[in-house]
């Protein structure tokens, strides 16, 4: 009787490789963090003094709602039980966000610049685990969740993008002369 390869290439199965179980601990790491997320922005939506910004955070929500729910498909394809391991990166930044809503004055435009600086921390850190995290699911041969982190990928982007445009179409210039 033959025995039982462990498949070893990128089409195979590695449920069982060190490797496969360091992705789903990563998994669960920005699962943690987009469910925390998901609290803080509304509260750096209403610290917001641009309705620009503040609408901004609002849809930032919605999708960050989505990136949670995208997660969740993500274990079920692999087989996994959606669980959340604390995000230390993603701890530190919502305190970071936190202290910039404390140590700025309400209703200035250096508030939000502040919040902008804080949302694309966050955004970066999301675009580099996710970006990542996608690459490891293709190395494993995992083509559908590729296509799901992909799309999450796309609009971490995306958000990043419009900080900017907001950043740079007003709200630098009049935190500078505030």
């Amino acid at each position: 009787m033959a025995t039982k390869k462990k498949p070893t290439g990128k089409t195979g199965k590695m449920e069982d490789s060190e490797f496969h179980e360091f992705f789903i601990d990563e998994l669960k790491d920005i699962y943690w963090a987009e469910k925390h997320l998901a609290k803080a922005l509304p509260k750096m939506q209403k610290a917001s003094t641009s309705p620009d910004l503040a609408a901004a955070f609002e849809k930032h929500t919605a999708e960050t709602e989505q990136h949670i729910s995208t997660l969740e498909q993500v274990f079920e394809l692999l087989g996994e039980k959606a669980a959340a391991k604390k995000c230390d990166a993603m701890a530190g930044l919502l305190e970071e966000a936190n202290g910039i809503i404390e140590d700025t004055d309400a209703g200035t435009m250096i508030r939000d610049a502040g919040l902008i600086l804080a949302a694309q921390k966050v955004e970066h850190y999301e675009i580099a685990t996710y970006g990542t995290l996608r690459v490891f699911a293709e190395n494993m041969g995992h083509t559908d969740v590729v296509g799901l982190l992909s799309q999450t990928l796309e609009n971490e982007k995306a958000t990043d993008v419009a900080l900017t445009t907001i950043a740079e179409g007003f709200v630098n210039e009049q935190a500078a002369t505030e």
